[in-house]
């Protein structure tokens, strides 16, 4: 098999168990394995050195213990000493080559995020972060070759990690807050969706004084029986708001597979993500760092740009991915400019002041100590964003292209569309747009905004349509239907229905 198909963007993802019709197993023994000796190849030489340690984690799915068997007795074999943390998270994976007394040479994580349960992947890290898409096409190219370490046999031994990690983010709220147990009197519920995320309850929130009653599918389970794992998922988010609301819990905290996003709920029911856990972020952060720079994907509403700027930050719509937005945060401060967090309207959301690392339970860290802090100082988590304009309408449309090269075809309605909306009358295009065309509407015209971009990674148009007025959403439809008519290639019928 041409093992380059495995790639998607900075993680290897694939099929690692049958049950779903027309999807084959590639993720098979021999591919982990070559995959593990691609990744021992790539770490010696990037490294220089001929004594190695690696840390392996993986989440809760099915196919998970098979494939970290397969990968470090692989490992192994090039001449690496691998630990074994089993059970673990991905941001956990990360911070074992960079905590104290640990300090691995690289790590992987095993984990296909929020895809369904037949499916499974690699992520790897160094000290320096995640590994970038030239890694892993290098190391898929390592895999393919049979090329060897040329290393005696290392060693493999089981560990633990996640209570050191755990610690780490339980000492941050004490140290924030000054109490020993600053979360005593909240009641806070987790929903782990039978993901990795389990340990927050016992391992953070009880020690921390909380009361945690009442949460959910903290045990890992791989086939997912409750709900998928993930904080954009309505029936995820529909889950932890039942729990808050039945508990009158003072936060509901949700979690995706691998503990790399999370989202929230407020004891009011009122959900905490995308554009609205972007905000609650950048106002905590821009108390301690005016005229920050928060970079987003490209997605965000105009009223978050817009509430940005009222807090007296700076709003850098940037590209989809959530590599993209923490490379390009990065990017800002070698250049001077300082920006302290990079956010998808996913949840995957890094600080600067934690390695530019997406995790999710370090949001969530950082939403508890304002938490405690509110109580002492008279405010609420809620009233943070209460100045936060929310669009009337939000939509989005998936349009499938019809076509083996979908990449020049998909880039073909993206570059006719910009031109057409320049002569449009009511349409506006948006500055500093870094992805596909955004383009803003008058009141005349629907009172929003859409974005047409071309998927990262699958033959797929997504387009966005936001509006601030009742209707508006199905009014910017219709015009953009006399457009994208002219386009047989792409699978419309959706944007069609709605439009009507």
């Amino acid at each position: 098999m041409d093992y380059k198909k495995l790639q998607n963007g900075s993680d290897i993802r694939g099929v690692a168990l049958d049950g779903i019709e027309g999807q084959s197993v590639n993720l098979t023994e021999k591919v982990c394995k070559d995959i593990g000796r691609g990744f021992a190849v790539w770490l010696k030489n990037k490294t220089g050195k001929s004594t190695l340690r690696v840390a392996v984690g993986r989440d809760s799915r099915l196919s998970g213990e098979a494939l970290s068997e397969w990968i470090c007795s692989s490992m192994v074999d090039s001449g690496i000493d691998v630990t074994d943390f089993k059970m673990a998270s991905t941001p956990a994976m990360f911070m074992s080559t960079v905590t104290k007394g640990y300090e691995y040479d690289g790590s992987v994580m095993i984990t296909a995020s929020h895809l369904p349960f037949n499916r499974n992947g690699f992520k790897f890290f160094t000290a320096n972060g995640g590994l970038e898409k030239a890694d892993i096409k290098e190391i898929l190219t390592f895999a393919e070759s049979g090329e060897e370490t040329g290393l005696e046999k290392g060693s493999y031994k089981t560990g633990e990690f996640m209570d050191a990690y755990s610690k780490i983010l339980a000492d941050k709220i004490r140290q924030a807050t000054g109490e020993d147990q600053p979360l005593k009197g909240f009641k806070i519920v987790v929903d782990a969706g039978n993901g990795a995320g389990g340990f927050y309850v016992d391992k953070v929130l009880k020690p921390l004084g909380a009361d945690t009653a009442g949460s959910r599918y903290l045990e890992p389970d791989g086939s997912f029986p409750n709900h998928i794992p993930n904080p954009e998922d309505k029936d995820a988010m529909k889950s932890i708001t039942d729990a808050v609301k039945e508990t009158g819990a003072d936060l509901g905290i949700i979690f995706d597979t691998d503990v790399d996003r999370a989202g929230a709920v407020l004891s009011d029911g009122s959900e905490l993500n995308r554009n609205r856990i972007i905000a609650m972020l950048s106002a905590i952060l821009l108390k301690d760092h005016p005229g920050t720079t928060i970079v987003t994907d490209s997605i965000t509403s105009t009223g978050l740009a817009k509430f940005i700027k009222e807090k007296g930050g700076v709003h850098h719509r940037f590209k989809r991915g959530y590599r993209n937005v923490i490379n390009e945060a990065i990017r800002l401060n070698n250049e001077g400019k300082d920006s302290q967090l990079a956010i998808e309207t996913s949840g995957h959301g890094a600080f600067k002041e934690n390695y530019f690392l997406d995790d999710g339970a370090y949001i969530v860290t950082k939403l508890l100590i304002e938490l405690a802090k509110g109580k002492k100082q008279g405010y609420t988590l809620s009233s943070l964003i209460g100045t936060l304009d929310e669009p009337k309408e939000s939509v989005e449309f998936r349009m499938n292209i019809l076509l083996d090269d979908f990449k020049e075809y998909g880039q073909k309605v993206i570059d006719s569309l910009t031109e057409y909306a320049k002569n449009k009358e009511g349409w506006a295009l948006a500055n500093d747009n870094y992805e596909g065309v955004r383009v803003n509407l008058d009141k005349e015209h629907g009172n929003g905004w859409f974005l047409l971009r071309l998927s990262l990674h699958d033959p797929l148009l997504p387009l966005n349509i936001e509006s601030d007025e009742e209707g508006g959403a199905k009014k910017i439809a219709k015009e953009l239907v006399s457009f994208i008519n002219g386009f047989d290639k792409l699978e419309k019928s959706k944007l069609l229905d709605f439009a009507k």
